[in-house]
């Protein structure tokens, strides 16, 4: 694996196990203001990271792209064999994460069972970001227990290891199980979507930028988006931004407008009418109502 690292060091000790085509790395490291990193593997990658780094750490497919064209680093994901990544750090900020090199061979065996093996060639080549990995982070950490006790079978971390990748890529459905014969979206679909809106700030798109990303219609897109969600792309847009913007609510050094202007609301009063029509309340009933708790 060919990497560039600098302003980026270890805090202890990496803790590493060779197993069966796979090696395991667990790293618990710290990057400064400006620290950056080039990696480039022969071998398809997995990264999970115990925290998030996506406010301190930038991803880019390509050097010129970063500092202007780059997006947040997810917490889950998967790096095709011979793509290239640059990082950088745009303030310091500690990291935990577990880094998986895996041999073509054998994510082929684990994914070939499930998919085929003309599918599971296609998922490997398919790169894939999450911002919320679910229970594939909770999978992470058992796998992270072993790479420092080693106390079970190495069959055992194999296994998890296994359903990590499972969890996490881009599994393509069977014609069955398209949009099209269903009338909703699939889980990798979504998955996509959410994690946009994730590293993008929660930043509104057009229906016809959502159905670009995950390569439907337009038309086709709005209609199986409700019966997906229950929810319009719009109204579900919307209940994302109160979310998050109901988390800032809980950060007294910002004001109701300045948290308005973040989520792109037209101005405080439209913020606050919205934000009464998702939870009942208004934002500064909400904020004193948790300054009680």
């Amino acid at each position: 694996m060919q990497t560039e690292i600098n302003g980026i060091h270890a805090l202890v000790p990496a803790r590493w196990r060779s197993l069966d085509g796979i090696v395991g790395v667990h790293w618990d490291a710290e990057g400064h203001a400006g620290a950056s990193g080039y990696y480039l593997s022969p071998d398809p990658r997995i990264m999970l990271f115990f925290n998030d780094v996506s406010d301190q750490i930038k991803v880019a497919d390509r050097e010129v792209d970063l500092g202007r064209g780059d997006r947040g680093l997810c917490r889950a994901i998967y790096v095709p064999a011979g793509v290239p990544m640059w990082t950088r750090f745009t303030k310091r900020h500690r990291f935990r994460h577990l880094d998986l090199h895996l041999h073509q061979d054998r994510l082929m065996r684990f994914l070939t069972p499930a998919l085929g093996s003309s599918a599971a060639r296609t998922a490997l080549r398919q790169s894939v970001e999450l911002q919320d990995p679910g229970p594939v982070a909770t999978l992470g950490g058992l796998v992270a227990d072993e790479l420092s006790t080693a106390t079970r079978h190495p069959a055992f971390a194999e296994n998890l290891i296994g359903s990590i990748v499972t969890g996490l890529m881009d599994m393509t459905v069977d014609a069955s199980e398209s949009p099209a014969q269903t009338g909703r979206l699939t889980q990798a679909q979504m998955n996509r979507l959410s994690t946009h809106f994730s590293v993008n700030g929660e930043q509104r798109l057009s229906v016809s930028e959502m159905a670009a990303l995950v390569g439907l219609s337009e038309s086709w897109f709005a209609t199986v988006f409700r019966q997906t969600t229950g929810k319009t792309p719009l109204q579900w847009q919307l209940s994302r931004r109160i979310e998050a913007a109901r988390q800032l609510l809980d950060d007294e050094a910002l004001s109701i407008a300045e948290i308005a202007a973040q989520y792109s609301f037209a101005d405080q009063a439209h913020f606050t009418k919205v934000f009464r029509q998702f939870t009942g309340d208004t934002p500064a009933a909400w904020r004193k109502r948790r300054d009680r708790v």
